[in-house]
Parts: structure tokens; sequence; C-alpha cells
């Protein structure tokens, strides 16, 4: 099953469009590549509403002392605890935790975003 969820335009960088899919909340973003990426929004940790977030880069460090902003617009921030989530890696947890976001197909037809949910899903 496949659910439009928004028109190709209204979805900028690092913004985060919900919706739902056969009543599976969904939302749609861009990477900073400009892929456009669907996951379930839901927080894997403790259920969170995903696209109430923010999408941003996450302060990576490779020594001690030493820190840097890496993944500018590719990391996707729980809005209750601060989980992070990197978009470009199927939502995988930056942090070593349990759990990563559900990703579905999105994709664009006659400039609408559609999500699809797999059977199975």
């Amino acid at each position: 099953m496949a659910a439009v969820i928004c028109r190709e335009e209204e979805l900028e960088k690092q913004e985060m469009i919900p919706g739902s899919v056969d009543n599976i909340p969904v939302f749609v973003c861009r990477t900073s590549e400009g892929e456009i990426r669907a996951f379930i929004d839901r927080c894997p940790h403790q259920g969170a509403c995903m696209s109430k977030g923010k999408i941003d880069g996450a302060p990576m460090s490779t020594a001690p002392g030493e820190y840097s902003f890496e993944h500018e617009g590719d990391i996707v921030r729980c809005p209750w605890h601060g989980r992070e989530y990197n978009l470009r890696e199927s939502g995988k947890p930056l942090a070593p935790v349990k759990g990563k976001l559900k990703e579905f197909s999105a994709y664009v037809k006659d400039s609408y975003v559609y999500v699809e949910l797999k059977r199975g899903s």
C-alpha cells in the first residue's frame, strides 16, 4: 500500500513532513544530499513523535578533547530524550542502543511524494 504524503516542492532539506500510510504514522524528509527518505514517526526508545524533533548534525570525537560537528542535515534527534538516528544510514542510531528507525520506501511520482509499505511491514 502507498499513500501521498506531500508535494515534492513542499519538502525542504532538514524538514520533516508527517503523514500516515494504512494508519501507520510516517514522516518524509530530505537528506543533506537531497535524497527523499521515509521513516516510522515513532522513536524506538519510548514512542516519541520523531517529526516533532529536529534534523541537524551531531558532535563526533576522534580523540579525547577533540570534537567536530558532522553529518549536518542527516541526523534526526528525538524530541523527548535526544536519541539520534542517521537518516542516510537507514535510521541507524548514533549511540550503541537497541533499535533503529524503521525505514519505508519513498518515491516521487507526478510531483508528489509517496510512501509505500511493503508486505509484512
